[in-house]
Formats: C-alpha cells, sequence, structure tokens
C-alpha cells in the first residue's frame, strides 16, 4: 500500500488504498464483503461473464465452426470441443476470482491473474482433449482458441478501464468514451466520483510525472485526476501516456486548460531550474491556478515518502540547493561514533539526517530540548529502523558533570558542536546566560575531548562573529578563539566553520515573513537597507561536514554564502509570489545589536581555496594558552557578578573586534 502522508498542515493528503487484485473504494468493499458473507458465494460480474461468452463465442465460430483446414470438425465435434474450452476456461477464471475484480481500478495485477487463470485453463483443455475420446483438433488450434479468447477478454477490459479513466473529457473522444462506458456497464461517466475530483495538469511527463498519474489513476480513492502532461521533450509531446494527453508549454494555452477543467497545476520536475520554476509558478499563479509540488523520494527526505504539499516560498527565491557528493566525506565519517551538540535544532538534526547515510558507528544527539531531540530521533528510527545506532542524551553543554557522563559512556571519535544561544535580540539582554552556553559550554566540549581522546572537534559558528556587533556574535568569535587556539597545543584536530543565514531555522526572518502574510500583514523590516547571507540547511550541513572531513587543525572554515539579498527585496517577493493582495511592509527599526550587514571574513585578503569550490579557510593568529585561558577568566569573573552590562563589557574586552552597531551602521549609512 502507498500512502500520501499528512506532513503537514497545508500538506494535501492522498490515501492510495488498492492492494492485491481488487482496487474498489472501501463503501463498496465493505457492501460486496457483507453480500457474499451473506449469500456464502463470491461476488461475481454477470454481465461481464456474459460479455466474455460473447468474445469466445466469435472466437470458437471462426476457429471452430468456420475452421476449413484437414481437420475440420464434424458438428457433434463442434459442440464437444466448445463443451470442453468453455469448461475450462470459465472454471478456471471463476475458481481464480477473475469476475470478482472490479476492473475500472484494475492494475497489472489484474492482467497477470487472467493470464495466469488462463494459462491453467490451456493446459486443462490439452489433457482433457488427449485424454477424452472426443474428435481431434491440432495443437495450434486448440492454443490459437485460447489465445485469441485471452486476448479478446484483455482487450475488453483495457477498453472499459480506458473509457472508465477518459469518459468523462470534454472532447468527441471523451463523448464518444462516455457512450461505449454506458452501453457496457450502465456507469454514466459524468455520475461517477471522478466528476467530483480536482482535475490536475502535471509538470513533467518524465518519471516522477508518470508515477503521480499512475497512482492517482489507480486509487479510487484520490481527490485528484490527471488531465494532461505539460513537457518540453519533443519526443513526448502531441503522445498520450495512460490516456493522458502531453502538450508542450505552448499548446498549454489557458483557453485549452479550461476545456480540460484543470483547476491545479503540481509540478513533478524535482530536477527543475530554480529560474524555470519560478517563472512557471508566476506565470500560472497569476492566471488564478492553485500550485503543489508532487515530492518524489529524494536525499532529503529521511523516509523517502512521498507526498503532495504547497510551495514553499524559499523554492523561489533562491538557487537551487547544492548537493555536495563526496566519497572522501562519507568514508570519513563511517564507522565513527559521533556527538551532536545541539542535536535536535535546525542545523543539528540535519547534520544527523546527512551523517545518517553515511553508515556511523554510533550518532548520539545531545541537547537541552527534549521534545526537538524527540522529533529528529524518531524520523531517523522510521528511516533506518535499527540498522542505525541512535543515542539520545539530555542535558546542557555547561553542565560539566553531565558532560563527563556522556563522554566516559560513548567515547565519541567526532564531536560536532551546534549547541548555541543565537537569538540576537535576545542575548542582548541575556549576556551571562550567552557566554555560558556559548563560551563556557564550548570550553567544557573541548577539555573533555583532550581528556577522552577524541579525533575530532568541529565547531559551527556564524557570520555575526566577523566585526561582531552583539553579544550572540562576540561569543562565536570568543568560540572560534578557544577552537584555534586548542589546535596549538592540543591532541584533537580542532576546526571551525562559518556560514550566515539559513532559510527556515527556528527564529530565522522567513518563517516570521510567512506567519505574517498568512495573518494579513503587516510585514515588518527592521531597516529597508539590510542585506543577508542566505544558505539552505541541507546546504550548509553538508559544507559543513564535508569541511571537517577535510581539516587537518585549526582551519576556521568560510563557506561561499553566494551573492548578498537585501531584506526588503525578499520581503517584496514573498508578498508577490504568496499572491496576497494589499499587505503592507512596515519599518520598525534596527533590533538590539543588529547591524546593516553581516561579514563573513574578518581578513578578506588572506583566504585560501579548497578542494571544494564553496568553502575556503582564513588564515588567523591563534592565541596561545595562556592567553585564551586568561580571557575565560575574565569572563568568568564578570559572570559571577550575575549583572549583564559588566558581562558585556568584559566580553567586549576579550574580543578586540567587537563592536557597537553605531559604529559599524554610521560607516555604510
Amino acid at each position: 500500500m502507498i500512502r500520501f502522508n499528512n506532513y503537514r498542515k497545508d500538506e494535501t493528503a492522498l490515501d492510495f488504498r488498492g492492494g492485491g487484485y481488487t482496487m474498489n473504494s472501501a463503501n463498496e468493499t465493505k457492501m460486496d464483503m457483507k453480500q457474499a458473507k451473506q449469500n456464502n458465494t463470491p461476488n461475481i460480474r454477470w454481465t461481464l461473464v456474459g460479455y466474455d461468452l460473447i468474445v469466445y463465442a466469435l472466437v470458437a465460430v471462426i476457429l471452430l465452426v468456420l475452421y476449413g483446414g484437414m481437420d475440420k470438425l464434424s458438428t457433434v465435434g463442434i459442440f464437444q470441443q466448445v463443451g470442453l474450452s468453455v469448461l475450462c476456461i470459465f472454471t478456471a477464471r471463476l475458481i481464480g476470482k477473475i469476475y470478482g475484480q472490479v476492473w475500472r481500478y484494475g492494475g497489472i495485477q489484474c492482467y497477470i491473474r487472467l493470464l495466469f487463470t488462463d494459462s491453467i485453463a490451456f493446459v486443462a483443455y490439452l489433457c482433457l482433449e488427449i485424454l477424452l475420446p472426443v474428435q481431434k483438433i491440432t495443437f495450434a488450434r486448440l492454443l490459437s482458441l485460447v489465445s485469441l479468447n485471452l486476448l479478446g477478454a484483455l482487450a475488453l477490459r483495457m477498453m472499459y478501464r480506458y473509457a472508465y479513466k477518459c469518459g468523462n473529457q470534454e472532447t468527441t473522444r471523451g463523448k464518444i468514451l462516455s457512450i461505449l462506458l454506458h452501453i457496457f456497464s450502465g456507469i454514466e461517466a459524468g455520475n461517477e466520483k471522478e466528476v467530483q475530483k480536482i482535475k490536475v495538469a502535471i509538470i513533467g511527463a518524465g518519471r516522477v510525472g508518470v508515477s503521480l498519474a499512475e497512482e492517482l489513476l489507480n486509487n479510487s480513492e484520490a481527490a485528484y485526476v490527471p488531465r494532461c502532461f505539460i513537457d518540453i521533450n519533443k519526443e513526448k509531446v502531441g503522445r498520450d501516456i495512460h490516456g493522458i494527453p502531453v502538450w508542450s508549454e505552448t499548446e498549454a494555452t489557458f483557453k485549452k486548460l479550461g476545456e480540460f477543467e484543470v483547476q491545479e497545476i503540481i509540478f513533478a520536475i524535482p530536477s527543475m531550474d530554480a529560474t524555470k520554476k519560478k517563472s512557471l509558478y508566476e506565470y500560472y499563479k497569476n492566471a488564478g491556478y492553485k500550485l503543489k509540488v508532487y515530492d518524489y523520494p529524494t536525499m532529503y527526505a529521511a523516509g523517502g515518502k512521498r507526498h503532495l504539499r504547497e510551495f514553499d516560498i524559499e523554492e523561489l527565491l533562491f538557487r537551487k540547493p547544492l548537493v555536495v557528493s563526496d566519497e572522501r566525506t562519507n568514508a570519513y565519517y563511517k564507522d565513527k561514533i559521533v556527538l551532536i551538540t545541539g542535536g535536535g535544532g535546525s542545523i543539528g538534526s540535519e547534520l544527523c539526517r546527512q551523517l545518517a547515510k553515511m553508515q556511523p558507528k554510533k550518532i548520539i544527539i545531545l541537547d537541552i530540548y527534549e521534545n526537538g531531540a524527540y522529533d529528529v530521533q524518531q524520523e531517523l528510527k522510521i528511516a533506518y529502523g535499527n540498522s542505525l545506532d541512535l543515542q539520545i542524551e539530555i542535558c546542557s553543554i555547561t553542565h560539566r558533570k553531565a558532560l563527563e557522563r556522556v563522554f566516559e559512556k560513548y567515547h565519541p571519535q567526532i564531536i560536532i558542536n551546534a549547541a548555541a544561544h543565537k537569538h540576537v535580540p535576545l542575548m542582548e539582554h541575556n549576556c551571562v546566560e550567552a557566554i555560558y552556553n556559548n563560551v563556557f559550554g564550548t570550553q567544557n566540549l573541548v577539555e573533555l575531548c583532550e581528556e577522552y581522546g577524541a579525533e575530532r572537534f568541529m565547531m559551527v559558528s556564524t557570520d555575526k562573529a566577523v566585526n561582531p556587533t552583539n553579544v550572540m556574535g562576540a561569543t562565536k568569535r570568543m568560540c572560534e578563539m578557544i577552537v584555534q587556539s586548542a589546535s596549538t597545543h592540543g591532541k584533537v584536530k580542532y576546526s571551525a566553520t562559518r556560514f550566515g543565514n539559513v532559510l527556515g531555522s527556528a527564529g530565522s526572518v522567513i518563517p516570521l515573513f510567512k506567519r505574517q502574510i498568512a495573518n494579513g500583514g503587516p510585514v515588518t523590516v527592521t531597516d529597508k537597507r539590510i542585506i543577508r547571507y542566505f544558505m539552505t540547511i541541507p546546504e550548509a550541513s553538508q559544507l559543513v561536514l564535508q569541511s571537517g572531513a577535510i581539516a587537518n587543525n585549526g582551519e576556521l572554515f568560510v563557506l561561499d554564502m553566494g551573492q548578498p539579498v537585501k531584506i526588503m527585496d525578499l520581503a517584496e517577493n514573498m508578498i508577490r509570489l504568496s499572491g496576497v493582495q494589499g499587505i503592507e511592509i512596515v519599518e520598525t527599526g534596527l533590533r538590539p545589536g543588529e547591524k546593516l550587514y553581516e561579514e563573513l571574513l574578518v581578513k578578506t585578503e588572506e583566504l585560501d581555496k579548497t578542494d571544494n569550490s564553496m568553502i575556503f579557510i582564513e588564515r588567523d593568529t591563534a592565541l596561545n594558552k595562556e592567553e585564551i585561558y586568561k580571557k575565560i577568566k575574565v569572563l568568568r569573573d564578570a559572570c559571577d557578578t550575575g549583572d549583564d552590562l559588566i558581562a558585556k563589557e568584559a566580553l567586549r574586552s576579550v574580543v578586540p573586534t567587537f563592536k557597537t552597531p553605531e559604529e559599524v551602521n554610521k560607516e555604510i549609512a
């Protein structure tokens, strides 16, 4: 059974209930079972038996009555052969429950069963013809009788099914099929459930689009029925697939779509260029069509499930996510024990998903927030079952003794620190907590890595660490300094990876804009001049893993984030693509600690390349052990006071690049 799962509120759930050889609706099935139980007899479609007898009669007349060969039969011989063949063929079909199937929903299994039962009938007919004292016919004639009858039966069913699927189309062909359907079964195409279904056009007549069409056609309970394909492949355009016409983009005019009663458009080309997808989206959206995406199993879908969903705005605003396919990276993490702190968060959970594909020996998800850890645990359990050794530890990286128990229990070889307080305005007013979690937590991990003989420590950093103007960025810069310092005297290999904003992460601007648009606005922008770098969560996570695998020791990796995006442009595009009219954009003023632009490099002139064109290494001078511990002591003394202002001034003293937002923003104002 294939089930279209209800992933979230805006997704469309479709339940495909076709199992075995019978694919009728739930109500029909219940009624049929009840009736069969009451009568203690199989539910036989006697009308279909009658049509099969007509087909047989035509074949028998040709091969038994009119045949003028050397073994021409007498009247007695004709009756003998007719009796034997009818007995064998129809007995086999009744036993095989051929007439208990609902052929309007029949799939390949139904046709295979008919082929199988008629093969048995042929063997039985041949044996009886040899053993019984009847007038004989040649083997070829006997085979032809069974084969032509089978061919006629198959053609009859295929014609019926085709008429049922396409008999409600507003075309000449559809009208003819509707008449045939009525003659054959008494069913009025216009009165069937299909008329109540949502008519869709499928963009993409490739493997994914055809798979969707097949499942919609074979499922009587599906809410959708495909009316046409739209494709650019000249070899497919002008042809039919499962009775569904394939049109080019120019042929798929609004008038023609209207004639076929198309209500929604489904995109079923996973590899479509982002620019092309955006163009088609705007074209059909402006015409008033509802648009959906068919997600076929991809490397990003842990469970490999198929579902229909609404468009994510992120898909239309940015480049297609890069897929980092690197055997060296996969080989590095294979059979390793990996600890991911903050494993239940946006980045941490995606790191877990990516790592799970690399066949690690064990993944330990450590997080203070149990719900996030639980969600990713359940997702990976469904996807990998017992093949993945997955452990959950609930604790804070500030809790040294709890952390030590985790290291003692698992002895992780690779530690990826994705745990952090990252909300800029909130950390401005909670400086002590930010230092405890981000700085002291990182220091705890570094010390335990050395104590328990870990192989590698990877720090997830941020562009806000570059010339920071806020507490969050300054603490992350301090973390980078701790990691780089540890690389000069420790036994563990250390590295840090710095990137910008990630699309869809908790607390990011895009989910906020989505909620505001859904509520009718206004959309709030702190300052129309703000620019930010963006990357998708899978993209960032893959690059983090690759940079960690190639690290020698002490590198500060910087990811190429592409072109920066104006937040004002982002808001305008999201409003336009949403199709909602009258949404206002309001400037609210810069938040505490917020600067107009983010940087990725401290020293842009000092940059080394790697084998990956999207990963660079910033050369920076590491502090020695004494210097870094002196800075940490300054921060501890300040935090011991419990005063956020004192802690902030201490942070400013140990991070020389920490400036006020006013100092930075006035330079580009």
